[in-house]
């Protein structure tokens, strides 16, 4: 798991953008307006994103077209799933535990 995605995302306007670009690719322009921001501001904050591998720029004349690249999320799904395994399991443990708590105390005269 690159930790640069997370790094990128981590910032308010970013991860704005990329809500945006959920939409559909947009130009720099488009992006800017969206987000409230200066097409400088928008430029910095997709050279982010682009080097951390979220989106890919494609040139249309003068224009720069944006839009997300799905494999990072796709990354992003498996670490969360395997920490959803991760807390499923502890939360398994847990409720064994809990249920022979409670099974000894309905029942003190068993030992486990």
């Amino acid at each position: 798991m690159d930790i640069s995605i997370f790094a990128a995302l981590a910032e308010r306007n970013r991860f704005h953008i990329v809500e945006l670009l959920r939409e559909g690719p947009l130009t720099v322009g488009e992006i800017a307006a969206r987000a409230g921001l200066r097409q400088p501001q928008a430029s910095k904050h997709l050279r982010v994103l682009s080097e951390a591998g979220l989106v890919t720029a494609q040139a249309d004349a003068n224009r720069r077209i944006y839009k997300l690249r799905p494999e990072p999320f796709f990354e992003l799904e498996a670490w969360v799933e395997s920490c959803r395994r991760v807390w499923d399991d502890r939360f398994n443990q847990l409720d064994d535990y809990l249920n022979r708590l409670q099974s000894q105390s309905a029942n003190p005269d068993t030992k486990e």
